[in-house]
């Protein structure tokens, strides 16, 4: 269930969760560039280079070796059947021995929002993580105003936890974020 050809998979009813290969290539191109104008606001500013095939290439290999060495999950998600990639979501920060945590971080193409998508992609991952690589927490981030990305973490089981002033530097600024957490083992009661 979990590895097909020494590549990350997960598999859930409507989604294959798989790392990048070199023939996603054009795919991805085409998703990032027709979703540009969705995804900027949420995202770093991007260089030139970052839609070109040779880095592609170069977080393909990352994403292998990353994996490998049990540090970073970064997966695409493709819908099931027609293999069209929707979009993309990454455990990162794997850390093992006393913290047992990572972070999570996804994407989501703009044609595929608001279809329950990331959210089953969010729950194969966070039940990855707890099951398989023994993590304890996992932690997410997001821009007080993205109430979408907000609404999908409390529905997914993460909780609230605070503001991160100046977390990262989104669209080009340093931004506060706010904070969240699942936990394998919570008794802190639902999310208000």
């Amino acid at each position: 269930m979990f590895f097909q050809r020494k590549i990350q998979i997960l598999q859930t009813d409507r989604l294959t969760l798989r790392l990048p290969e070199s023939g996603d290539f054009a795919e991805w191109v085409d998703l990032r560039r027709g979703s540009a104008d969705f995804l900027e606001p949420w995202e770093p500013v991007r260089d030139g280079a970052y839609l070109t095939r040779r880095a592609f290439q170069n977080r393909v290999v990352w994403a292998k070796r990353m994996a490998k060495d049990r540090r970073a999950l970064n997966m695409l998600i493709f819908r099931t059947g027609d293999d069209q990639l929707l979009g993309g979501i990454t455990l990162d920060n794997i850390q093992g021995g006393v913290s047992k945590s990572c972070t999570v971080g996804y994407w989501m193409g703009k044609n595929f929002t608001r279809q329950g998508i990331m959210a089953e992609a969010l729950e194969a991952s966070v039940l990855h993580a707890f099951t398989v690589l023994d993590i304890s927490r996992i932690q997410a981030g997001c821009l007080p105003e993205n109430t979408p990305s907000r609404a999908l973490l409390e529905t997914s089981g993460f909780k609230y936890e605070g503001v991160a002033q100046s977390y990262l530097q989104i669209a080009g600024r340093w931004r506060n974020h706010v904070l969240y957490a699942n936990l394998r083992r919570d008794r802190r009661g639902r999310t208000d």
